[in-house]
């Protein structure tokens, strides 16, 4: 690995324990590797030069049933490595008993047993530091929209929230995207404790411009947290290796994070193929921190590069930060504006011209 991309804990990279100890299983055959003691994922995400790692309150229980020992072997982990945990969150969807959601079923004891779980979880995460809970009841929807009263459900979400995402693995799932998510926090009681934890792939599913989602939450003040991972388009679920997926959007969106505004850790969630070994899943985990910080350096080469700076304000991009009405200026003074109409619809914008040259940048074909 190259010393210029080599990961340190003050670029802040976080996997969950799911992503490195996912065994591979899918819809259409077992596992392929075997579970990963999450003692084993704490001291070997610390040598690849990760910050912290997160986890599902039953990630915890991979290798040892017994719920107090294996957090006190987790306990240790984090110290003799010295790694964090910034974030935690429940499993609200593996267990048949979530067949039909967490929060939102049908069920009223159910609903009750999983805030009680996640209410369990809460107290271990706040314990270990955590600033961020994350509530992701990946079963709440439905199939059928004669089986599920969506206004009641929604009635049932205030009592908890949802990172956003449209399906898989229920047919529609309620809050499907940021937009959805951002709306609905205006709703709550405490709508200042809750913001948005949205994923690369989450988004994408739905085909809408991640980039644009994430400027709009920094916008509300509300990206609390982030999953960063690949997709291909509109397909499946892919959580492919960060920048695996549609590589121009993940240029852009690590130019967003890092001149944005966002100071959060950059979280990866994220699936080693049901191809790899061992071997293979920490090769994968390097290469999500080895891509972010490769297209960390072609954004701060692109900013920098003084034809970019130029095609940026021959494109009127600066321009868009001056308010339309000016200081002191009345919608009477608007009016009296002189405009040539048909001059400014023969202006052109020059946009090509700088897409080229990001993707220039992307590819490593200019300094």
């Amino acid at each position: 690995m190259s010393l210029e991309f080599r990961p340190t804990r003050e670029d802040r990279f976080t996997f969950g324990l799911w992503t490195v100890g996912w065994q591979a299983r899918d819809p259409f055959g077992d596992a392929t590797r075997p579970p990963l003691d999450p003692v084993e994922a704490v001291h070997r995400l610390s040598e690849l030069g990760a910050y912290g790692v997160t986890f599902h309150d039953d990630d915890l229980l991979a290798v040892e049933p017994d719920r107090d020992r294996a957090v006190a072997s987790f306990r240790k982990a984090l110290d003799e490595t010295g790694l964090v945990v910034p974030m935690a969150t429940t499993n609200l969807f593996t267990h048949p008993v979530f067949k039909d959601g967490a929060f939102t079923s049908n069920d009223r004891d159910i609903r009750r047993y999983a805030l009680r779980k996640v209410m369990r979880n809460l107290d271990l995460a706040a314990e270990l530091g955590a600033k961020t809970y994350v509530f992701w009841g990946g079963r709440e929807g439905a199939e059928s929209d004669a089986g599920k009263d969506v206004r009641a459900a929604l009635d049932r979400f205030r009592e908890a929230i949802d990172p956003p995402k449209p399906n898989e693995p229920r047919g529609d799932i309620l809050l499907p995207t940021v937009g959805h998510a951002l709306a609905f926090i205006g709703s709550l009681e405490h709508a200042d404790m809750v913001g948005l934890n949205p994923e690369v792939g989450h988004e994408q599913m739905s085909g809408l411009n991640f980039v644009h989602a994430i400027s709009q939450a920094l916008w509300h003040g509300k990206l609390f947290h982030i999953d960063l991972n690949g997709q291909h388009g509109a397909k499946y679920d892919q959580d492919l290796v960060f920048g695996h997926g549609d590589l121009k959007s993940a240029f852009f969106l690590v130019d967003l994070l890092e001149n944005g505004g966002y100071d959060g850790p950059r979280h990866f969630d994220y699936k080693p193929t049901r191809t790899e070994d061992i071997s293979g899943v920490w090769a994968s985990a390097a290469a999500n921190m080895r891509t972010y910080l490769i297209l960390r350096e072609r954004a701060r080469a692109f900013r920098a590069d003084p034809e970019v700076v130029e095609a940026l304000a021959a494109s009127r991009v600066d321009e868009l930060s001056q308010p339309t009405i000016g200081p002191g200026e009345t919608y009477a003074s608007l009016a009296s504006d002189t405009f040539d109409l048909e001059e400014a619809g023969a202006r052109g914008f020059h946009f090509e011209r700088l897409d080229q040259l990001a993707v220039e940048h992307i590819l490593g074909a200019r300094p």
